[in-house]
């Protein structure tokens, strides 16, 4: 007898229902650890682009919260990166981006909250330097499709409200780079300490995955949506130079050649 085939249409409802959504931006590196996460998880996901500030009321509405990602899981609605986490490490088992051992598991999260703390600062530093480009706004107006035919238009509204959401003035700018160095003597110090391979255990885990997706902007990682903002200033030469001379920037390019394993889809469905 022939497999019995579901043709029920609330069962096809409720599949479409239960779809795995990621709402995000394609430029945030948070967004990045997201997608990252999801992948590693080896998960189906559907990728969808909030526009900027107009996203805060979605969010909230969704999750009590105002900022990107934002994943819907079935009935689930997670709203941050590091939350998102340890939900799926709780709710999917295979590939356990936390390790079992109480130790490393706390040394872990403790490696992953500096790196999303450094990376705020990367955040800041990066727009300080290249807001101003047309590579940026090419990046966050072109993959919506209903803000391309006014990007003229929007740029400068779009420029003044991250300058404003995120403090991006040459002289902030100017302290999260001091900051943003500080971080990477420690995470660095930190990898070193673990043989240089992988910050905690012998295996890929939620601190790599978060210290790479939080730097990967700085060095224009190939793959990533920051691969055509290839340092075009002093400045941005200068850091990029600097991090790719160490330790810490070698094996940022190695984990995203050997692990990232992207499906290219930052760009959004």
């Amino acid at each position: 007898m022939a497999r019995m085939v579901h043709q029920n249409p609330f069962f096809c409802l409720g599949i479409l229902l239960m779809k795995r959504i990621l709402y995000q931006f394609p430029l945030s590196h948070y967004c990045e650890k997201a997608r990252w996460l999801l992948d590693f998880k080896d998960l189906e996901y559907s990728v969808k682009n909030l526009f900027p500030a107009a996203h805060r009321l979605f969010t909230f509405l969704k999750s009590q919260s105002s900022t990107v990602p934002l994943v819907k899981d079935g009935k689930e609605w997670i709203g941050d990166s590091t939350e998102l986490a340890f939900y799926l490490d709780a709710k999917y088992t295979l590939r356990p981006l936390l390790p079992s051992d109480p130790i490393l598991r706390s040394k872990a999260i403790t490696i992953e909250d500096l790196a999303d703390k450094a990376g705020t600062h990367v955040r800041r530093w990066a727009y300080s330097q290249i807001l101003a480009e047309n590579g940026v706004m090419n990046i966050m107006l072109d993959d919506y499709p209903y803000a391309k035919p006014f990007k003229k238009q929007l740029t400068p509204v779009v420029r003044k409200g991250i300058s404003q959401l995120y403090k991006v003035t040459p002289e902030k700018g100017a302290e999260s780079l001091q900051k943003m160095q500080k971080a990477i003597d420690e995470l660095e110090s930190l990898l070193l300490e673990n043989g240089g391979r992988y910050f905690v255990g012998n295996c890929l885990g939620l601190a790599d995955i978060t210290v790479a997706s939080m730097f990967a902007p700085v060095l224009a990682v190939k793959g990533t949506p920051w691969e055509i903002l290839t340092p075009s200033n002093t400045m941005t030469q200068a850091v990029y130079r600097q991090l790719m001379a160490r330790p810490l920037g070698q094996w940022i390019q190695r984990v995203y050649q050997e692990e990232r394993h992207a499906r290219g889809n930052w760009h959004g469905d």
